[in-house]
Parts: C-alpha cells; structure tokens; sequence
C-alpha cells in the first residue's frame, strides 16, 4: 500500500499511447516502491512570456485545458484498473512542460516518460529525454517498452555519479527481486573510462582488464553487504560501453546509469551514448542526477 508523505512517483502524460505506456509503468514502479502516482500533463508553452495571458491566447488554453482533463481522466483510470493498489493523483498545468515536469522534479521519487520507436524520447512537441534529465531534480525513467522479465543492468565507470546509479539499481533490483547485472566497460585509448584513485593502482603482473575487475569488486563490496539478497553479475569489458549496455537492454527490465560520468558515460544528456541509449534500448532507461540515499 501506499506509504503516506513519501515522493510520488510522477508520469508525464499526453493522451499518446506511449505517455499510457510509462504511466502503466509508473504506476507499477508506485506500487514497487510503496509509494503514490502522480499523472502530470502540461498544456502551455515553454519560453511564454511570465504572466502574459495573451501568449498563448486564452481561448486555447482553455480548449487545452478542457482535453487535458478529459486524457488525465482516461489515464487515471486505467493505471487504477491496471493497479489498484496504489494511489493515483492527477495535476493539469497551463506552463510548458519542460518548465512544469521541472519544477514537479524537486518533489518527486522519479519522472517517467514514454519514448515513441524510432524517436527521441519526448512526451510532448519539442520535449526530448536528454533537455529533461539534464535539468530534473530526480531521475527521469525513459519508458521504451516494458522491458524483459530479467535483471536491472548499472553502468557503472567510478564517479560519483556511477556511485549514485549503483544506489538507484541496487534499490530496483530489491524491491523487483531480481539480480543485477554491473557493467563497467572501457576502449582501447579511453583513459578517463578507467578506475582512478589509490585501489585502482595495478598489482605486479596484473592485466588492465584484472585490475578494472578488482577495483569494480571493490566498488560494489558496500552495496553487497547492504542489500545481501541481491545476486549480482560484475562484468568487465574492454568494449564501448554504449554497446554492451544496448545489448544488455535486451534481455533487462531496466537500465540505470548516471546523467553525467566519465568516459562512455560521460554528458549522458547529449552525444552518442546518450542517444543510443534513449533511441535504441529495448527497455525502460533511469537517468539518475541526484543522491536519495547515502552511499554505504
């Protein structure tokens, strides 16, 4: 049941198939965690001039706002048909949506929003996954599919922010009963995808590859012994990480990596991995920026 105060999880919606796709799935990740839904669909324009009533024009804002109803409605009651357990909420705004998912970021558990095949994830005209994850205040959940029944894949390159995925994927991978796969991947002349620091120093004799598996060994050995119920597959490639985690998404029910790293995960909010991965990925993607819980 629903844990009273505790962050909704938030779906972006339109009234598209795919937005009913990652509001069905945010509806479930809600019931996974315990936790509320909040169905969200914003009908204005980014950029509008604040406080400006004749841009956009009221009468379209209230035809807008009259549909925007009419679809939460329809959502509302198929995530509660879908998943009665859990609470379902809705909240129609007259702002852009990027300005509206934005702002519902700084109190939500995660944002999810569905990604059309063959396009980049976007919920609404000129919404895309990369303009949103870089901007939310919580992980935004790219929803491409339902996913696999099998594990929760990390990327995991030793930053901070690959330490946050971790928290992020170990917590799915619990409360799904899964086990989690963690990829750490590098490519010949790829020096900054590498472990740094002190435990990353090679031993006598010890191939690049063997010192990347011990210092990923190392890495996980804090949320082993936290979470002892998870199996966990390490996996160390000399490989570009974008290709390992697309074939990996295969066979996941999720993907987690961090917004911002090193090496191929490096500004996951624009360049090549980051697309891959938001075009490509057959299975729901978590973008993650900011620390919910302390690292062990």
């Amino acid at each position: 049941m629903t844990t009273s105060g505790s962050p909704p999880v938030v779906a972006a919606v339109n009234g598209s198939a795919h937005s009913m796709a990652a509001a069905l799935w945010a509806a479930e990740e809600a019931l996974l965690c315990k936790t509320g839904l909040l169905l969200l669909m914003a009908y204005g324009v980014d950029g509008a001039p604040f406080g400006n009533r004749s841009f956009p024009p009221d009468t379209w804002l209230k035809a807008k706002e009259a549909i925007t109803e009419e679809v939460l409605r329809e959502f509302r009651d198929g995530c509660e048909s879908a998943v009665p357990e859990v609470k379902v909420t809705t909240a129609a705004v007259d702002t852009g949506p990027i300005s509206a998912l934005t702002e519902t970021s700084a109190m939500a558990r995660l944002l999810a929003i569905g990604a059309p095949a063959g396009e980049i994830a976007g919920l609404f005209a000129g919404v895309s996954a990369s303009r949103l994850s870089s901007g939310a205040a919580c992980p935004v959940v790219v929803v491409r599919g339902p996913g696999d029944a099998g594990p929760v894949v990390v990327g995991v390159d030793g930053s901070p922010l690959s330490e946050e995925a971790l928290a992020w994927a170990f917590e799915e991978a619990a409360n799904r009963k899964v086990p989690l796969v963690a990829l750490h991947a590098w490519h010949d002349g790829d020096i900054a995808g590498l472990f740094t620091g002190e435990g990353a120093l090679p031993f006598p004799g010890e191939s690049v590859r063997e010192t990347e598996n011990r210092v990923l060994g190392q890495r996980l050995a804090g949320w082993r012994k936290k979470y002892p119920q998870v199996p966990v597959d390490q996996v160390v490639v000399r490989d570009k990480p974008r290709h390992r985690l697309l074939e990996l998404s295969e066979k996941a029910q999720l993907l987690v990596v961090g917004s911002r790293g090193r090496g191929g995960f490096d500004a996951l909010a624009v360049g090549s991995t980051s697309h891959a991965l938001i075009h490509h990925a057959k299975c729901p993607v978590m973008i993650v920026r900011e620390r919910r819980s302390p690292v062990p």
